[in-house]
């Protein structure tokens, strides 16, 4: 019988993070910094004024998720509110869009 041991490498600075909350989902703001935190990475020892520049960027790029992703959640409700009105539940739609 061939047996082969499976191997998977990773990087030295792996780690893994877990995000919780209770009782509700995750709001746009704690997404966005999730997100973030996987796209931007800022050494401590970068020059000063690339160190500014990054964190600048990256406050702004979480401003700007916000914000798109406050957009999907508005236009996803839109979708479900024709749907279900579409499907003849009009009081339900009425309650998902005051959501």
């Amino acid at each position: 019988m061939n047996t082969s041991a499976l191997k998977i490498e990773t990087a030295p600075t792996f780690a893994v993070k877990v995000h919780t909350s209770s009782g509700r989902g995750f709001t746009p703001e704690e997404v966005a910094n999730q997100c973030v935190d996987k796209v931007i990475a800022i050494s401590d020892d970068a020059n000063p004024v690339i160190k500014a520049q990054a964190h600048a960027f990256r406050e702004q790029l979480i401003t700007t998720l916000e914000f798109y992703m406050r957009e999907a959640i508005k236009s996803d409700r839109t979708t479900v509110y024709n749907a279900l009105t579409d499907a003849g539940q009009p009081e339900l739609a009425k309650l998902i869009r005051r959501l």
